[in-house]
């Protein structure tokens, strides 16, 4: 996961959202309203939601924010976050510990998870696992 996580308050607007995006270079920002964890914003939702819609630059990042948010806590596996995204079609899903965002697992991640090692590697380790099974 990525702990590079931008918050951005509920009153802010879609151009000050946006060069703050530019600024960190990330794809997605969590709106919060003071203490609360509202909703997402992500780089979709600009071309979906705002450039397509004509939204003004001015108007309010609320307005076009996903909510209710979709978390995952950091306990979870890689896997359990997978299927998460693939159920609900979400690309960027925020990681909770402790009620608190921490960071956000992207489907990016999940494909540089998925191609660590090389095909002669995991063959070995599919292989280990096949001979344990015999034995049992």
């Amino acid at each position: 996961m990525s702990k590079n996580v931008l918050t951005v308050n509920i009153s802010e607007t879609l151009e000050e959202v946006a060069k703050k995006m530019r600024e960190k270079n990330i794809g997605c920002v969590i709106v919060i309203d003071k203490i609360a964890t509202l909703g997402i914003v992500t780089e979709r939702d600009f071309v979906t939601k705002i450039v397509a819609e004509r939204k003004a630059p001015h108007a309010k990042i609320f307005e076009v924010m996903s909510s209710p948010l979709i978390t995952i806590k950091s306990d979870e596996t890689i896997w359990e976050a997978a299927e998460i995204m693939k159920e609900k079609s979400i690309h960027k899903l925020p990681v909770l510990e402790d009620e608190e965002i921490v960071g956000i697992i992207t489907t990016t991640d999940i494909v540089k998870i998925s191609s660590l090692g090389s095909d002669s590697q995991m063959r070995k380790i599919c292989d280990q696992i096949l001979m344990r099974m015999k034995d049992n």
